[in-house]
């Protein structure tokens, strides 16, 4: 069986729960992940990393103490050598995070020193912070002075150079890494990709005239906390003339019959991978009026044209220059990019808009083992409502195979 028919064989399957991986995806997924951090290290000529955001500490070593939480407050951080340990500093009496990880490390408890924990003292445990930094860098690798970090607020930044220690931009290496999914790590995003798709038919199956945005929005949060589910890193749902321009999250206001809604998952599911789906239904999936169908044909257009295009080894540039060409009337009202790459969460890469290039794009490659997020949104500027559809894909040797496969209003086409 290929991986493609595995992902989605897993994901029908997935219908109350996710514990059906197949046995030793998620140690292999592990070994993947922590190996692709290394190998950038090597490739980049850096002894080790510091993380910080939550994410990458997921990435890196599959554990995780409070993601929302520790993204804001500097807590928990992991130094991985590149050819040395794995080095955790766990919150306050959290050790226990780490039990059922087959990631080997070493524990130790933080040292906080961000201004919530340390108050005026921050400054000073910023300064035993990086000693003790100084120090695992002597220890593990005793002729270097450089060190990547992904996230580090100013205190630690200064604290570090006191020590003589260059920093090095860590964030630009772990999106690196984490662009190239295994084939686990595939069946294992799909996974999560089934629970959000619960999430959605559950939406669409609730969805009447007279309830409210956020009544809708629950039912998507509801199926997957339910299902393991983490967090959802946005709030965009919107109907109506709040359709239109895009990026509005939901409200209190009660649906009407008739008007579209639209929305955007932006679902971290379980295992901690991102399931970034967008639809437009009319509210009580009444027959649309011809401008609303209008609006999806061409979203819908935009979409289709834009997955056919990609092929690994094709650039950013030259995908954005052969994009599907929207109409001016539109164009004010664009999605932010045409697409973006997905794991974890968003990731890099970011393809901006040709006519936005030069403000805003940036060159790079597409890669076989690339998982994608194609968007649209299609609105008048001043127009009454709009359509926002996104599809998440795998780019294969043959192009963009989809991973989502909620759906799409084909028939209003």
């Amino acid at each position: 069986m290929s991986v493609v028919s595995t992902i989605h064989a897993v994901a029908s399957e997935a219908t109350e729960g996710v514990d059906l991986l197949p046995a030793g995806v998620l140690d292999r997924v592990r070994e993947y992940r922590l190996r692709r951090v290394q190998q950038q290290l090597r490739l980049q000529h850096v002894p080790a990393i510091i993380m910080y955001d939550p994410v990458n500490i997921r990435y890196a070593t599959d554990t995780s103490n409070m993601q929302v939480w520790t993204g804001r407050n500097p807590t928990r951080y992991v130094v991985v050598f590149a050819d040395g340990p794995v080095v955790a500093f766990e919150f306050h009496n959290c050790e226990h995070v780490w039990n059922d990880v087959t990631v080997k490390a070493e524990i130790r408890g933080s040292t906080c020193w961000n201004y919530f924990n340390a108050g005026p003292e921050a400054a000073s445990k910023a300064r035993q912070w990086a000693r003790e930094i100084a120090d695992l860098l002597r220890e593990h690798a005793p002729s270097e002075k450089r060190i990547a970090v992904d996230r580090l607020d100013p205190e630690g930044t200064y604290a570090l150079h006191e020590e003589g220690i260059e920093l090095i931009d860590g964030q630009a290496l772990m999106e690196q890494a984490r662009k190239i999914k295994s084939d686990d790590e595939l069946i294992v995003m799909k996974a999560a990709i089934g629970v959000c798709e619960k999430g959605i038919e559950r939406m669409h199956a609730a969805l009447r005239p007279g309830m409210t945005e956020q009544e809708l929005w629950a039912h998507l949060h509801y199926e997957n906390i339910r299902l393991g589910g983490e967090w959802i890193e946005t709030r965009l749902l919107a109907s109506g003339a709040r359709t239109n321009p895009w990026m509005q999250e939901c409200s209190p206001r009660v649906m009407k019959q008739g008007e579209l809604i639209a929305f955007d998952t932006d679902l971290v599911g379980p295992y901690g991978y991102c399931a970034d789906i967008s639809r437009t239904w009319t509210v009580g999936h009444v027959r649309p009026t011809d401008p609303q169908r209008q609006l999806y044909a061409a979203a819908y257009e935009q979409l289709q044209t834009n997955m056919s295009l990609i092929r690994p080894g094709m650039t950013f540039r030259e995908f954005s220059e052969r994009s599907w060409d929207m109409p001016s009337k539109f164009f004010r009202n664009r999605y932010s990019c045409l697409a973006h790459g997905i794991g974890l969460v968003d990731e890099y890469p970011s393809i901006a808009y040709f006519k936005d290039w030069t403000d805003g794009g940036y060159d790079g490659m597409f890669e076989s083992g690339m998982t994608l997020c194609i968007e649209s949104y299609i609105g008048e500027e001043g127009g009454r409502e709009g359509v926002k559809l996104e599809q998440q894909v795998l780019l294969t040797d043959s192009g963009c195979t989809p991973l989502s496969t909620f759906r799409f209003e084909t028939d209003w086409l």
